[in-house]
């Protein structure tokens, strides 16, 4: 359950807006419906707040501002109810909507001053046509029939929409910067991370190939900040500069989130702590030839649980980046077998066929790892290895204890066949 909240999280960090308008801002500020006089120019402008300390802030948040003709309204689609039902099930199965609101901006800038994050806005070269069709296409989309929206955390979140919504009203092809700077997604979802490595853990157990394939400058945009950098320097096909002015609207600091977590708190540390402890109680099992079942139990329930998670999101979740899933190897429900199997004398084959399994699977990943196309966490690798060493401990336990039980079988007793019987039902 713990894994499972912590990977939740970490995908509502991306491009997230947690909170819905702040309480008394009047929805659809700018009057949905009504056919404004066109007296006064239009000015459409791109807002970027650069990244924030909360998991949901991790990557910063866009949102459109229109202001002219007496509105100075925000666009924001990075809204959602946390309190719908059954929410983190839906997020995770790859159903959570996220809606479009409209409301003053003067309710928008105050939560990015008041934590102390950069808020940049950009104005857009839209001509006075263009920046009504715009508005218009904002407001038709905020309507309460069109408003909600199917979000995908890479392909279509709260900065990829206000990128679309721009460039299906300028009605020109807009032509982005070709530097590619990550080359995948979770580069650049670790290097936005990279002060929360429990998150990206959680990330990269999750997500599988999906996001280890190659994409472009343009898919790069789907976090904020990078879609500020690469509007900064984008044209319009007919020439233009996509962007006409840049102004800083709130100082603060362009990197708000927490310090790099200490190594002593880092999942490297932990995992590999806990797989030397796993170690140490293999050896001695070995030594006494006595299994350590309480630690098998622990290990393999704690891997099966997870593992059922995993599988959830590769067979259930519409989520293309959660399948395939290398992980699965051995994070997978078929674990929890070799739990309970280690407690009973009866189900010895099943767990001598779990312990084979976790040897070949493990030594498989290790070798076949490198040369296949998802990436790994090198926080992963104690676990690969536990998993491999127990199950090879076990093999060699169970093989030392029948050796045992043979030659206490063929060794004479002094009390004759009596006693050797005597002797077999001690064992």
């Amino acid at each position: 359950m713990a894994i499972f909240i912590v990977m939740a999280l970490s995908w509502l960090s991306l491009t997230a807006q947690v909170a819905a308008p702040p309480a008394g801002a009047p929805q659809n500020a700018d009057s949905l419906g009504v056919v404004m006089p066109r007296k006064q120019p239009i000015t459409v402008s791109l807002v970027t707040c650069y990244p924030g300390p909360e998991i949901y802030e991790l990557y910063g948040h866009t949102a459109l501002r229109v202001r002219g003709e007496g509105i100075d309204s925000v666009w924001n689609f990075g809204v959602f109810d946390f309190r719908q039902p059954n929410f983190v099930y839906r997020f995770v199965k790859g159903e959570t909507d996220y809606m479009c609101a409209s409301y003053p901006f003067e309710y928008f800038l105050p939560e990015y001053v008041k934590r102390g994050s950069k808020v940049v806005e950009q104005d857009l070269n839209l001509t006075q046509s263009e920046a009504r069709s715009l508005h218009a296409m904002l407001r038709e989309n905020a309507l309460p029939e069109n408003r909600v929206y199917r979000y995908n955390y890479v392909k279509d979140n709260c900065s990829t929409r206000p990128r679309d919504i721009i460039e299906k009203t300028v009605g020109v092809w807009v032509t982005y910067p070709d530097t590619v700077l990550y080359g995948t997604f979770r580069n650049e979802m670790r290097h936005y991370n990279r002060n929360y490595p429990w998150y990206q853990l959680g990330i990269d157990l999750a997500l599988g190939m999906g996001i280890d394939g190659p994409i472009t400058a343009r898919e790069e945009a789907f976090v904020p900040v990078e879609l500020k950098r690469q509007m900064a320097d984008a044209r319009f096909s007919d020439g233009r500069k996509a962007v006409t002015m840049s102004r800083v609207l709130n100082e603060g600091v362009a990197d708000a989130t927490l310090p790099p977590t200490p190594w002593y708190l880092s999942p490297v540390l932990w995992c590999w702590l806990i797989g030397l402890t796993a170690l140490f109680f293999c050896i001695r099992g070995i030594h006494r030839k006595e299994i350590p079942k309480l630690v098998y139990s622990i290990w393999f329930f704690a891997i099966g649980i997870i593992g059922c998670v995993v599988a959830f999101l590769v067979f259930m979740s519409s989520h293309e980046a959660t399948s395939p899933n290398m992980q699965m190897v051995w994070f997978n429900p078929l674990q929890l077998v070799f739990a309970v199997a280690v407690w009973s004398r009866r189900m010895e084959i099943v767990a001598r066929i779990m312990a084979w399994y976790n040897v070949a699977g493990g030594a498989f990943l290790l070798i076949v790892w490198p040369f296949q196309p998802q990436m790994g966490n090198p926080t992963l690798e104690p676990v690969v290895l536990g998993c491999l060493v127990l199950g090879a401990s076990y093999l060699i336990i169970v093989k030392k204890r029948k050796a045992m039980s043979i030659e206490l079988a063929r060794t004479p007793h002094p009390a004759g066949d009596k006693g050797r019987v005597s002797s077999r039902r001690r064992q």
